[in-house]
């Protein structure tokens, strides 16, 4: 299965996009870049990635009403990447949703060692054993190298099946309603109707059970959601 993490990166500089860029995809990371507020915020619905660096200094819009729109709708990690040391800003940004914040200059080490704790914090939830591994009878996700396998078996996902599969792993036992859900993989905006969720829930059933008219491991809530069954835990 390929599923590298999506990282967006939102910079005005042509030069250290390009260069962060560059780092980011040699270190296995999928890119998308932006320039701008605006069109940032137009694309991270569609593209759904794992992970934002953000530069508060852009042309359009201060980077803070990117941190805010996105924590209306989503918890997914945003790293501030800037200029800005002053306290007070690093300070404000925190507060309003951001989950660190690194001042420029810095080194590359620092910075991938950051994105790979954010990462982690969003796709390790709190039920995982000491290798970084959420079990569940006889289904496994390895968390580092975001593989799941069912009996011993690699079962192959999709990027959005694993997204889905690992939102309700990190919540397990709770009931995820269908919005939430939605909203979470595919954005504020992505239509109501669930016929998407629907289809993506059939295929990881597919994969996963052996029956997937009966379902062992995500149960369907009817009219609410899905929830992950802890009663399968050893």
């Amino acid at each position: 299965m390929s599923n590298k993490s999506i990282i967006m990166l939102i910079e005005d500089d042509a030069a250290i996009r390009r260069f962060l860029s560059t780092v980011l995809t040699a270190n296995n990371y999928k890119v998308l870049t932006s320039a701008s507020g605006e069109e940032a915020l137009s694309l991270i619905p569609s593209y759904c990635p794992d992970l934002i660096l953000l530069d508060l200094g852009l042309p359009d819009m201060d980077g803070t009403e990117i941190i805010k729109n996105i924590r209306s709708w989503s918890t997914l990690p945003i790293i501030v990447v800037s200029a800005r040391g002053h306290e007070k800003e690093k300070v404000a940004a925190l507060d309003l949703g951001a989950d660190d914040y690194i001042t420029k200059p810095f080194g590359t080490s620092e910075l991938l060692a950051r994105i790979r704790t954010a990462l982690r914090h969003r796709f390790h939830g709190d039920n995982l054993d000491a290798t970084n591994m959420y079990i569940n009878g006889n289904l496994k996700i390895n968390f580092d190298k975001r593989t799941v396998t069912v009996d011993g078996e690699e079962v192959h996902l999709t990027q959005n099946e694993y997204k889905i599969l690992v939102l309700i792993a990190r919540n397990e036992g709770k009931v995820l309603t269908y919005d939430y859900i939605l909203r979470e993989i595919w954005g504020p905006y992505t239509d109501k109707d669930n016929q998407i969720l629907r289809v993506n829930m059939a295929n990881i059933r597919r994969k996963l059970e052996k029956n997937p008219a009966e379902p062992k491991y995500i149960l369907t809530e009817v009219g609410v959601g899905y929830r992950m069954n802890d009663e399968e835990k050893p």
